[in-house]
């Protein structure tokens, strides 16, 4: 796997949900002011339904450019909803000989879990959409983690904090996507993981549920550490469930004793910091929380 330098070629694909020239060009414009070449055509912006393009359609754009040699990345435009109608229809033989950064997170879970039970690193980051929008902050961890620098981010501690080091290689991404992929070769490895995971726009009760699934399979009985990104635009019945979604899966894993790490800056945000999927990785608990990757 090698790292981005100037002149990189960056193919911007769409997986799932269909995106515009305009909510394409900032991102465009970003990578090319950062010295690499953004590398897509018209197809980048096809409709059909809510999807850009039919599921053959998008994942013979997808395979051109898993395909491709000369490119190094490919930068996920949006997630949305799609990938996992297509990920069956890939072939990811030549793509793992010669593997290349998939970028992107949400709807893009599903290519990690894939890619990363086949021992390929990937990257949960911010995609072209809405790009315009990040902190500083996250821009500058996408360039670090796609050009090979260790990823350092300081936090302030959580009430719901289980104290402690983990350390191991982290997997995961959006937790409804995951729950999706149960029982699939495209849900991660986690024994002996850090698992990390993120949600928007959903109900309590279906993130305990969520939640109680996976521990019913034993998904969290053998983990490093939980962290818990951003849990964003969360709703609740007329009938409140009692909870909030922090509570629901520090619940969850309370017959364990890892490390939990609650409020990490990844997920549906402008904040949505970098975090390189199957690469080592230790978070420190305490007062405040220390997290070191990519390295």
């Amino acid at each position: 796997m090698n790292y981005l330098k100037q002149g990189s070629k960056v193919a911007i694909v769409a997986p799932a949900r269909c995106v515009t020239p305009d909510e394409m060009a900032y991102a465009i414009h970003w990578l090319e002011e950062h010295g690499f070449v953004p590398v897509y055509d018209d197809r980048l912006f096809a409709v059909h339904h809510i999807f850009a393009g039919t599921d053959d359609f998008r994942a013979a754009v997808f395979q051109q450019y898993l395909d491709n040699e000369e490119i190094e990345a490919i930068w996920c435009a949006r997630g949305g909803y799609g990938s996992i109608r297509i990920i069956d229809k890939l072939d990811f033989s030549k793509f793992v000989e010669h593997p290349k950064w998939i970028v992107g997170f949400s709807d893009i879970t599903v290519f990690h879990g894939k890619l990363n039970r086949l021992g390929v690193p990937t990257l949960h980051a911010s995609m072209p959409f809405y790009f315009a929008n990040k902190t500083p902050e996250a821009k500058q961890s996408l360039i670090d983690a796609l050009m090979g620098k260790p990823l350092h981010y300081e936090l302030p501690s959580h009430p719901l904090n289980r104290q402690g080091v983990m350390e191991g290689e982290i997997v995961g991404g959006n937790l409804s996507v995951l729950y999706g992929m149960m029982g699939s070769d495209s849900f991660p490895e986690v024994d002996g993981k850090i698992l990390f995971i993120e949600e928007v726009d959903e109900y309590i009760y279906h993130i305990d549920r969520m939640m109680h699934c996976l521990k019913r399979a034993g998904k969290l009985d053998h983990l490093k550490g939980l962290v818990v990104g951003g849990l964003t635009q969360i709703k609740d019945n007329s009938h409140p469930f009692g909870m909030t979604a922090e509570e629901v899966i520090a619940e969850a894993v309370k017959d364990y004793d890892y490390p939990v790490c609650f409020g990490f800056p990844a997920g549906h945000f402008d904040d949505n910091r970098a975090l390189v999927l199957r690469r080592k990785t230790e978070v420190c608990i305490g007062t405040k929380v220390l997290f070191e990757g990519n390295w």
